[in-house]
């Protein structure tokens, strides 16, 4: 069926996550209804022009010959850096069978090269201008102020503490409504740098996935304005708040070797976060296996966080009989972090979840709203701005409230739309 029940599901699902906001409203008489009209229109908007408008969906599409080119490239290096360990056609001479890749060595240096091309385009005013193009829109149509604006568009590409360095002389004079749509939309949107990598994980387990998340870090960001400005109402008038500033590298080379610093770092971060949360999700799950068994197996946190998760995943769209398995990757999402989910999202079969389903799981996991990431930002935040650490330390809880709302209304919005406007889309 092109269109039913489900789809219509997600339109309430929309309505009820606004009213989950309202609940935790710092002032519930307050509630921005031109904010979260202008907000859900924009989400429709960008996904119609994404995937409808021919000239910009083939512009869209071409994202894929991008990561196999990105992904040629850093073999390049990886390979002369690594040996045959960076190459796996190499290592398959010298193992037995076809060896999966080796994740650090041929999966995470891409993250490298993204962070350093991504640094190097900013710099050449090639980002920077597509950026500020997104911070126009955000600015004019939700009346955001000129730092705030740019700090939302610059995490559509950026990570949650690379973007609020763009703004960092700003954020000391920020209202607390302009803190939490700045830490809400880094915990709502993928950082370019993963993005890739998490790209690669579902090809060919999903219907164009590089243009997927690129869509959905896209219509989650007028998402975590909402969000946002529903628990905390701005009350600030638009002239006393702070404006656009500006950044800079010194120098293409400066840029290059920012940018690959900085992407060395993710590197370890992530698989340090890795190590820790496969870790302690196979502890976890030891401990739950000597329990008995319900319904006929042993319990597990995915079991358990799939329970928890299900309705609201139900509620956004996701048919009832896999409510469970896409709440179960949300929970691991937000308790572990979304690289794990979109492993294990990579390893569900493609007969044992619905292809409509596999979208929205994949839009609503997209982002970096989970425990890990609370430290994460907070560190990263008080480093930029001191200052500001007890507001930052006070809307952590809120923002990973905030984030993880803000990614299910993305996966809400694909939801209630046809299928085939993305399936058609390849």
């Amino acid at each position: 069926m092109e269109w039913g029940w489900d789809n219509a599901r997600a339109l309430i699902g929309i309505v009820l996550i606004y009213g989950i906001c309202l609940l935790v409203s710092e002032r519930r008489g307050s509630f921005p209804w031109k904010i979260v009209v202008g907000a859900t229109l924009m989400q429709f908007a960008f996904a119609l022009i994404l995937f409808w408008v021919t000239p910009i969906r083939s512009i869209l599409l071409q994202a894929n010959v991008v990561v196999d080119g990105l992904q040629e490239a850093t073999r390049a290096g990886t390979n002369f850096v690594f040996g045959y360990v960076g190459d796996n056609v190499a290592a398959s001479q010298v193992m037995d069978g076809s060896p999966p890749p080796l994740f650090f060595f041929q999966i995470l240096p891409i993250v490298i090269v993204v962070a350093a091309l991504s640094a190097i385009l900013w710099h050449w005013r090639i980002l920077r201008w597509i950026t500020n193009g997104f911070a126009y829109v955000f600015q004019r149509l939700m009346g955001l102020g000129g730092a705030t604006s740019l700090a939302v568009s610059a995490n559509v590409f950026m990570g949650m503490t690379e973007a609020p360095v763009l703004i960092r002389p700003y954020i000391k004079g920020m209202t607390r409504s302009e803190l939490l749509i700045m830490m809400t939309a880094g915990f709502a949107t993928i950082a370019g740098s993963v993005l890739v990598v998490y790209g690669s994980f579902l090809e060919g387990k999903m219907v164009n996935p590089l243009p997927q998340l690129l869509a959905a870090s896209l219509i989650a960001a007028p998402a975590a304005v909402a969000v946002a400005l529903v628990m905390i109402p701005e009350m600030t008038p638009g002239t006393e708040r702070m404006q656009e500033p500006d950044f800079a590298y010194s120098s293409t080379m400066d840029a290059f070797s920012t940018g690959a610093t900085d992407g060395l770092k993710i590197v370890f971060n992530i698989a340090t976060m890795l190590i820790a949360a496969l870790a302690l999700l196979w502890l976890i799950n030891a401990g739950l296996g000597a329990l008995p068994d319900v319904d006929g197996a042993p319990l597990s946190i995915e079991r358990v966080l799939g329970w928890v998760f299900a309705p609201l995943m139900y509620m956004i769209g996701v048919p009832i009989g896999e409510a469970a398995q896409s709440g179960s990757l949300m929970g691991v999402k937000t308790v572990l972090t979304e690289f794990v989910a979109f492993i294990q999202l990579a390893e569900v079969p493609a007969d044992a979840m619905d292809p409509r389903t596999r979208m929205i799981t994949a839009h609503a996991i997209c982002g970096f709203a989970n425990f890990g990431s609370m430290g994460i930002l907070i560190g990263g935040l008080s480093i930029i701005e001191p200052a500001r650490r007890d507001d930052f330390l006070s809307l952590a809880w809120r923002t990973l409230l905030a984030g993880t709302l803000a990614t299910c209304l993305s996966g809400a919005i694909v939801g209630a739309l046809p299928y085939s406007l993305f399936a058609g889309a390849g």
